[in-house]
C-alpha cells in the first residue's frame, strides 16, 4: 500500500515456489506493526514455518490455484511452539504503540488503533484474503513479506470499527476458548471519553489568520455601509466613528466588488467622451464640471450643511480648553458640510485660534480660507472632499471708524462659488452704546456700499444685482455678528420679563429688541431674515458664571450676537437650528451659533476653480495637536488606573 492508501500491484510469478523465484517483491520495504515486533532470527523462524506450511499444502491438494486465497504472511504459532521471550517482546511493544499512539495529538482513533494492535493471527496452512490478489511466500528468508495492514485489508481500513479482527471472523476460524482467555488477560487500554463539554462551532471554519489578513481596510468601510443603503438615499453617518465595522471580515474577492459596484466614480463609455462638451457657460451640457450630473450624485436632495458660529472674545488671550461644544454640540445627529466661524475683538494669536479649530474639526475638514480684519477673524473650513468643487476665494474688508488705521470695528466679507450656487459670508461689528442706534445703521450702509465683493467670480445671476448692495449680487448670503443692538428697557423689567418668559418663546422680550424694530421699518438688512430665537440674551455676562452683569454699569441684558440671511430665491435657505452656546464662559459674550439647509444648483464651466487648495500646514499641525492631545488622555487614565490602591478594612 502507498502512502496515499492505495493498493501496490504485486508481481506474481507462473513458476512454482519451489524453484526459489520470489513472489510479491517490492523495491521498498514496508512497516507494519506486526513485523516490527519480531527480532531478525525469529522473523525468519517465522518465514520458515511459513514455506513449510505452503509445501503442505502443495502435497496436499497439488499446485495453488491462482483464485485460492493466499497463504498467511505471518503464521500464527501455537502458545506452545512460541517462546516465553517472544511473548514478553510482542507485549512491551504492543504496550509501548499503545501507548504512543494515546499520546499524539495529531491521532484521532487512538482507542481503535490500541485494539487493532491487539489482532490475531492466523495459524498456519491458513489463507488470509487481501483486496484481489492473493500471494505466496517465499522460500528467501531475505525478502519481508507484505502484512494485511499494507496491503489494503478491509479490517485497517475500517478505523471506525471497534471490533478486533478476530471478534469478527467466522466461528470456524477462532482459536480454542482457552487461548481466547489466556489472549483476553492482555492489557488493553479503554476508550478515551472527552472530560468535558466539546466547544461550539463556529460559523466560519477559517483560521483566524486568514479572517485576519482578509479583514476590510478602514478606508474601504464606506463601501460596506453603502451596501446596505438603499440606492437614491443620501448617506449620513459619523465619520469619526469607524469602530462599528471595525471587526467585520471578507475575502479579497468580496472587497473589490464592493469597490467596484459602490465607487463613488462611476465608469465613463468611450462614447460620452467623444461627446463630451466644454462650451463656456454651458448648462446643458450633460458633462460639465460643475453641471447637474455631478450635483445630483454628490448632493442627491441638492442641499448643503452650512454651520456659522459668531462669538465677541472679548480679546481674551486666554482660549477654552475645549471647542468641542462650539463647534460639535452633542445634541447635533451628523456634522455639516461648512463650518464658518466669525470672531469679534479675537485672541491676539489669531494663527493660534485658527490651528485650534482645525484640532477640533478633525482630519475630515480642511481651511478652505481665512481673513481677517483687525481683530475681525473669519474662517472657512469645508469637507476635505468637497473642497474639488469650491472657486477660488475672494475676500474684502470695511472699517467703520473715522481714522482708519483702528480696526476694531468694521466688517471682513469672505465670497466663493460652490457648484453654480454663490456664497458670501459677512462678519462685523458695530458700534457699541444703548442709544447709537443711527451709528449703527451708518455703519451698515457702509459696509453693504464699499465691500468689494465679487472681484474675479462671475455673478451667477447679474439680472439681480445692485452696485450699490453688496449682498444682491450672491445667490446666498450670511450676515453674523456683534451687531450692538440692545434691548430698549430698563434691566429690571427685562429681568422680570425674562423670569416670565422662561425657556420658551422669547416674543416679549423682542417686542423692545432694536434691531427687530429697524429690520420691520426697512432702514436695515433690507431683505434678509432671522429665525425665531427661543435663548436668552448673550450679553453682558460675567466672565465664567451664568450671571449678568453686576458692575457698577449695571448694563441691560441684550442680543446683540444675531445671525441673519439672505436669499435670491425663495426658501432656499432652511434653518435647522438657531441657539447659543452657554457653557463656553471665557467671555462676557455667549457664542451664537445657526445650522442651515441651502439650496444648491448646477455650475457652468467658466467658474474659475480653486484646485483644492487649502492650508497645508494648518491641517498637519492640526492633527498633531489632535493625537497629542489623546495620547495625554490615555496616559493620563493609565496613570490614574494604575495609582489605585485597594485598602482592606
Amino acid at each position: 500500500m502507498t502512502e496515499n492508501g492505495e493498493d501496490c500491484p504485486l508481481h506474481q510469478s507462473d513458476e512454482a515456489p519451489g524453484k526459489g523465484n520470489s513472489v510479491g517483491n517490492d523495491s521498498k520495504p514496508l512497516k507494519t506493526s506486526l513485523v516490527d515486533v519480531t527480532s531478525p532470527s525469529e522473523h525468519n523462524d517465522e518465514l520458515k514455518l511459513a514455506a513449510a506450511a505452503a509445501a503442505a499444502a502443495r502435497n496436499a491438494g497439488g499446485e495453488i490455484s491462482p483464485y485460492q486465497p493466499r497463504p498467511p504472511l505471518l503464521p500464527r504459532l501455537s502458545k506452545s511452539s512460541r517462546s516465553g521471550s517472544i511473548e514478553e517482546t510482542v507485549r512491551t511493544r504492543r504496550l509501548k504503540n499503545s501507548q504512543e499512539s494515546l499520546s499524539d495529538p495529531t491521532e484521532t482513533g487512538s482507542s481503535t488503533d490500541s485494539l487493532r494492535e491487539d489482532q490475531t493471527v492466523p495459524p498456519p496452512g491458513r489463507f488470509v484474503f487481501s483486496g484481489d490478489a492473493t500471494v505466496r511466500n517465499s522460500q528467501d528468508s531475505s525478502i519481508r513479506p507484505r502484512s494485511a495492514a499494507t496491503t489494503g485489508s478491509p479490517v485497517f481500513r475500517d478505523r471506525g470499527s471497534s471490533l478486533s479482527e478476530y471478534e469478527r471472523r467466522p466461528r470456524s476460524q477462532q482459536s480454542d476458548p482457552t487461548e481466547h482467555r489466556g489472549r483476553s488477560a492482555k492489557l488493553r487500554l479503554s476508550p478515551v471519553q472527552p472530560t468535558g463539554p466539546l466547544p461550539a462551532l463556529e460559523r466560519s471554519f477559517a483560521s483566524a489568520t486568514l479572517r485576519a489578513a482578509n479583514r476590510i481596510d478602514r478606508d474601504c468601510l464606506d463601501y460596506a455601509v453603502l451596501a446596505r443603503e438603499k440606492l437614491g438615499e443620501r448617506l449620513h453617518r459619523n465619520l469619526s466613528d469607524s469602530r462599528l465595522l471595525e471587526n467585520m471580515g471578507s475575502d479579497s474577492a468580496s472587497v473589490n466588488s464592493m469597490r467596484s459596484t459602490y465607487s463613488v466614480l462611476s465608469p465613463i463609455r468611450p462614447q460620452d467622451v467623444r461627446n463630451r462638451s466644454f462650451l463656456e457657460g454651458s448648462v446643458l451640457g450633460s458633462g460639465a464640471l460643475l453641471g447637474a450630473e455631478e450635483l445630483d450624485r454628490y448632493f442627491p436632495d441638492r442641499r448643503v450643511g452650512v454651520y456659522i458660529a459668531t462669538w465677541n472674545m472679548q480679546g481674551e488671550k486666554g482660549l477654552p480648553t475645549n471647542l468641542d461644544d462650539l463647534l460639535l454640540p452633542t445634541d447635533s445627529e451628523f456634522a455639516q458640510d461648512f463650518y464658518i466661524i466669525g470672531v469679534q475683538e479675537g485672541c491676539p494669536d489669531r494663527r493660534e485660534w485658527e490651528t485650534r479649530l482645525q484640532e477640533t474639526l478633525g482630519p475630515y475638514y480642511v481651511m478652505l480660507y481665512a481673513a481677517s480684519h483687525g481683530v475681525l477673524y473669519l474662517t472657512v473650513f469645508v469637507r476635505r472632499d468637497l473642497i474639488w468643487f469650491c472657486s477660488e476665494v475672494e475676500h474684502a474688508t470695511v472699517t467703520t471708524r473715522i481714522i482708519s488705521q483702528i480696526k476694531t470695528k468694521g466688517a471682513v466679507g469672505i465670497a466663493f462659488t460652490f457648484f453654480g450656487t454663490s456664497f458670501l459670508f459677512i462678519t462685523s461689528h458695530f458700534t457699541s452704546g444703548d442709544s447709537k442706534v443711527y451709528e449703527r445703521i451708518l455703519d451698515y450702509n457702509k459696509i453693504v456700499e464699499a465691500l468689494a465683493l465679487p472681484k474675479g467670480l462671475p455673478d451667477t445671476n447679474p439680472y439681480r444685482s445692485t452696485p450699490s448692495d453688496v449682498t444682491t449680487r450672491f445667490d446666498q448670503v450670511f450676515w453674523f455678528g456683534d451687531f450692538n443692538f440692545r434691548l430698549s428697557k430698563d434691566r429690571a423689567d427685562v429681568e422680570m420679563m425674562m423670569s416670565q418668559t422662561g425657556d420658551g418663546d422669547k416674543s416679549l422680550l423682542l417686542e423692545h429688541d432694536q434691531l427687530s424694530k429697524e429690520m420691520k421699518d426697512g432702514s436695515i438688512f433690507k431683505g434678509f431674515q432671522e429665525a425665531p430665537i427661543h435663548f436668552y440674551p448673550t450679553y453682558k455676562f460675567d466672565i465664567g458664571c451664568d450671571i449678568y452683569d453686576t458692575t457698577s454699569k449695571q448694563r441691560t441684558p441684550s442680543y446683540t450676537d444675531r445671525i441673519l440671511f439672505r436669499n435670491r430665491q425663495t426658501d432656499d435657505i432652511k434653518v435647522i437650528k438657531y441657539t447659543s452656546c452657554s457653557n463656553i464662559k471665557t467671555s462676557d459674550h455667549r457664542p451664537v451659533i445657526g445650522v442651515f439647509q441651502v439650496k444648491l444648483r448646477p455650475g457652468r464651466d467658466n467658474i474659475p476653480l480653486g484646485a483644492g487648495q487649502f492650508d497645508r500646514g494648518l491641517y498637519l499641525e492640526g492633527i498633531r495637536r489632535r493625537i497629542t492631545r489623546e495620547l495625554k488622555r490615555r496616559e493620563a487614565m493609565k496613570n490614574q488606573s494604575s495609582s489605585t490602591i485597594c485598602t482592606i478594612s
